[in-house]
């Protein structure tokens, strides 16, 4: 029978993969992982405490903001600012940055940015949802308050990145650039326990995940390749919750498209809070993630930090597939 080893204990061990191995970071993600047993519980009670439904206003972005969202928020900001590991904060659900005090004295050397749950509106009818996290090494004076440069850092500067699942079971996938691991929380003992060890993603796989309701506003080149994998057989799978659907592809294979519309010219999508974390760990698991204008996500820079972004993301054949597609039959 295989040991048990927990994520604090997974974490202290690979401390030395660590660029700046001084345990600053291992906190941080300790303290992650404390705020997603805290959002888990509440999760897995929504249908009986009064957290369901619209919280009756807008996020920065302008979407609808759901109870949970608040609570998820909230309890993600209290773990990281406690602890004194981070030197402040960006969140989906926050128009601005949100600097911390020093505590102790300690001069904080990493920022954080995250989308404290991913599909919320799931949460009404009972689908998996998820947090979605990226660490950036700050730029900034570590004796000073963190500015928003700190957070506007291509993708490609992230130190870790992952998510939470919160589904049939919860799981915490993080990387820190040495490949990626899964950790399933164990309800019996009130810990993450290592579940899923150095995950790979399948070279090709048998799902294409789009929201198809806007097939006609998408641009031609986009329909023709969604055209391609109907006819290819292969299997629409569209949850609503970007967590979910790349959690899928990243065990069985496939690829997740967000592309353009009349719309959403740009995208809809959050380059900081949920395209360059997700493209952190598909890559690292040795996928691909691009742009539906084929630049690489974690390339891109960022201008602001509610920044919309497109994106192709997944099994690598089938993103290099897509790339084909849009070479073809884009006008551009």
């Amino acid at each position: 029978m295989n040991r048990i080893v927990t994520l604090d204990e997974f974490i202290l061990r690979r401390q030395k993969d660590f660029p700046f191995a001084s345990g600053e970071l291992t906190g941080l993600l300790r303290d992650i992982g404390v705020a997603a047993k805290i959002v888990n519980r509440e999760v897995n009670k929504a249908g009986l405490l009064p957290i369901l439904g619209r919280a009756d206003r807008e996020n920065a972005t302008g979407d609808e903001v759901q109870k949970l969202d608040l609570y998820a928020n909230e309890k993600l900001i209290d773990c990281l600012k406690n602890s004194g590991e981070c030197a402040g904060v960006a969140s989906e659900e926050a128009e601005d940055i949100i600097p911390f005090p020093s505590v102790d004295g300690k001069a904080s050397k990493y920022v954080v940015v995250f989308d404290p749950l991913d599909g919320s509106s799931n949460i009404d009818v009972n689908v998996s949802v998820g947090t979605i996290f990226g660490i950036y090494r700050r730029i900034s004076a570590a004796d000073g308050p963190c500015q928003i440069g700190d957070f506007l850092q291509k993708g490609s500067e992230l130190v870790a990145a992952g998510y939470v699942l919160y589904g049939t079971s919860t799981l915490l996938v993080y990387s820190t650039g040495r490949g990626v691991n899964g950790f399933t929380l164990d309800p019996t003992i009130g810990e993450f326990c290592l579940s899923h060890r150095d995950i790979s993603i399948p070279a090709t796989g048998n799902y294409y995940s789009v929201n198809q309701g806007y097939y006609l506003k998408f641009d031609v080149e986009m329909r023709r390749y969604i055209d391609h994998c109907s006819d290819l057989n292969l299997r629409l799978r569209y949850i609503g919750s970007m967590v979910s659907d790349i959690h899928r592809i990243l065990f069985q294979g496939g690829i997740f498209l967000y592309p353009n519309t009349r719309k959403y010219a740009l995208g809809k999508l959050r380059l900081v809070y949920e395209c360059n974390p997700l493209s952190f760990i598909v890559e690292q698991a040795g996928g691909k993630a691009i742009t539906c204008q084929l630049e690489r996500i974690l390339d891109l820079e960022a201008d602001h930090l509610h920044q919309r972004a497109t994106i192709a993301i997944g099994s690598p054949d089938m993103v290099e597939e897509m790339r084909e597609f849009v070479l073809r039959y884009s006008p551009r």
